[in-house]
């Protein structure tokens, strides 16, 4: 299963993903984590189910979205280019077909990171493509 990793490393308020990634990559079997660069274009675009791991502004806690989040979103000022393209990217993919499945675990921007919490939803999520649905 592929794990997209978005944000940007040079930014405290975008490297949580990349964070998460150094604690959690190898403790879980079956993951595979793609770090997607900064204005690079999406490398699911004809995948119809998608994971993605991104620091999301206004939650408090790890959520977890699926594309029914799309119709939500809010394009605010971003900290860079990245953040903007990767939602309008989204909703684009969706509307035209390409994406179907989205699940995005979003990491509070300001609030400390429950990885033990990221660890079960990468779990469930293992759990789930194994069982087929």
């Amino acid at each position: 299963m592929d794990i997209y990793i978005f944000g940007n490393k040079d930014i405290a308020e975008d490297n949580l993903a990349f964070k998460v990634l150094r604690k959690i990559k190898g403790k879980i079997t079956n993951l595979n984590f793609i770090v997607v660069a900064p204005n690079e274009d999406l490398p699911f675009a004809d995948k119809k189910n998608v994971i993605i791991l991104d620091t999301i502004q206004g939650i408090n806690e790890v959520t977890v979205f699926d594309e029914t989040f799309l119709d939500k979103l809010i394009f605010s000022k971003s900290i860079s280019v990245h953040d903007f393209d990767l939602g309008f990217q989204l909703a684009y993919l969706q509307k035209l077909g390409k994406l179907k499945n989205i699940t995005v675990i979003g990491l509070p921007q300001s609030k400390s990171i429950d990885y033990n919490l990221i660890h079960s939803i990468f779990k469930k999520l293992v759990a789930q493509d194994i069982q087929g649905s």
